[in-house]
């Protein structure tokens, strides 16, 4: 028996529609305590998956809305759990009313992604796949958004089980064969694994090359804002961003520490850091901010290198461009654009260089379409792309795990002691689809969820 939890699913401002979200053994009679269909009949009597027209009423009785029901009964539902939802008006006064209307009829106040935890716990979804549900409500591209919706609908859970079923099907034969000498199962050669694992170890290594894309697609592309002072760093974060994210003055170091910013710069999600005008100096607080310019450079997936070009390039710049010219991705932007140019662009070592106006937004265009075709994704965003960090973990374990039982096996040690490692492949396999995944990890996972997911 679970006990019945309630949550507004659509979080708390006001909108068009709002849903009011119950799940659990007894979900239906406690919903039949604060709605009347306008047929005459209970929800108890509802056809599943039917929206029927009622009234939801507060704990005083009175009317609160004229809105939807709908009725799902387990296994046949999200949870696996008999579930109710109310379609309201998006009013957070109405929803919140609703929702105490439910806790004095039975319910529970649902915890964070209490409903998805209860779909995996359930058998519902797998773990690769209740992951997912929180990339796609949080995906801010479309790539991202077709990736989790890809993994929600089983697609890295499909990649992930036959290498599973491998190594489960290999220990189970082992152990049969042991545990049942006189028996007629075939004998056990693991020798005969051997290219069977091979595949296994080639397909996990596939899919841990693609978590470099995928997380940049999760995460976005770190990008670092580099340059001597007052050449536009700030004010070219401020014109990306749109708004006036960071104090711009003519006063050389205003900005002192690195200072973050997402944006959606054409199909690329950007993570912008501004960053301290790189340049000797006797400030201590400058020289702090200076040290983390010259840390974000290393760090980031890609360098926007800004000069003034209304000034020729001085020594500093040069300095600047010599840090930037060790980075596989870098753009040199020459900023001032409305003040005529004192700078060749052959003059700057990249292989995109492109002339800006932070000020009036000049060249931002070519900026953007210059990142798309740096950052282009030719990896298919289906699902097959591994983008959290948790499960390339685990697979990472789970393929060196295989590697050692295939070193084993050519150094010719016994059965037991190279099935060793693959218990222990097989544990690291399950903790990404949660088949051997302990409690505590289980609780951490679902933390990262909202109320009502």
């Amino acid at each position: 028996m679970s006990h019945t939890i309630a949550a507004v699913s659509t979080g708390r401002q006001v909108s068009a529609i709002g849903i009011i979200r119950l799940s659990g053994d007894d979900c239906i009679a406690v919903a039949d305590k604060v709605f009347s269909l306008n047929n005459g009949k209970r929800l108890s009597q509802a056809s599943d998956r039917r929206l029927y027209l009622g009234t939801l009423h507060d704990k005083q009785g009175r009317c609160l809305d004229q809105c939807m029901a709908v009725v799902s009964r387990g296994p046949h539902s999200y949870t696996g759990e008999d579930t109710v939802e109310f379609h309201c008006h998006g009013s957070p006064a109405v929803l919140a009313a609703g929702l105490e209307a439910l806790y004095l009829a039975g319910a529970k106040p649902a915890k964070r992604g209490e409903f998805t935890k209860r779909a995996f716990l359930n058998g519902k979804l797998d773990l690769t796949q209740a992951e997912a549900v929180i990339d796609l409500i949080e995906a801010d591209t479309a790539d991202a958004a077709a990736n989790a919706a890809g993994q929600v609908g089983g697609v890295l859970q499909k990649k992930l089980a036959p290498i599973y079923d491998d190594l489960v099907n290999l220990c189970s034969h082992f152990h049969a064969v042991l545990d049942y000498p006189d028996e007629d199962i075939e004998d056990f050669g693991l020798e005969n694994y051997s290219g069977q694992l091979k595949n296994d170890a080639r397909q996990l290594e596939q899919l841990l090359q693609t978590y470099a894309q995928g997380r940049i697609l999760k995460q976005g592309v770190s990008a670092a804002i580099v340059g001597k002072p007052n050449v536009g760093k700030s004010s070219l974060l401020n014109a990306l961003a749109g708004y006036d994210r960071v104090i711009v003055t003519d006063i050389p170091g205003t900005t002192r520490d690195t200072v973050e910013e997402t944006v959606l710069l054409g199909a690329t999600r950007l993570r912008l850091l501004d960053t301290a005008g790189i340049r000797e100096t006797a400030d201590t607080v400058e020289s702090i901010g200076v040290e983390r310019a010259r840390q974000a450079i290393d760090q980031a997936d890609l360098v926007l290198f800004v000069c003034d070009g209304s000034k020729a390039l001085t020594q500093e710049d040069e300095e600047i461009i010599e840090l930037c010219e060790e980075k596989e991705n870098a753009i040199a932007l020459i900023n001032k654009a409305d003040l005529g140019s004192e700078v060749d662009p052959g003059d700057l070592p990249f292989m995109w260089v492109i002339s800006v106006c932070a000020k009036t937004g000049e060249g931002l265009d070519q900026l953007a379409g210059a990142v798309d075709s740096i950052f282009e994704n030719d990896i298919p965003c289906d699902g097959s792309i591994l983008s959290n960090a948790r499960q390339f973990d685990a697979c990472r374990r789970a393929c060196e795990a295989i590697g050692n039982a295939l070193k084993g096996l050519r150094l010719g040690l016994t059965p037991d002691a190279v099935l060793t490692d693959i218990e222990e492949a097989m544990e690291a396999m399950g903790e990404v689809t949660g088949a051997t995944i302990r409690e505590d990890i289980t609780a951490r996972i679902f933390e990262r969820f909202c109320v009502g997911k």
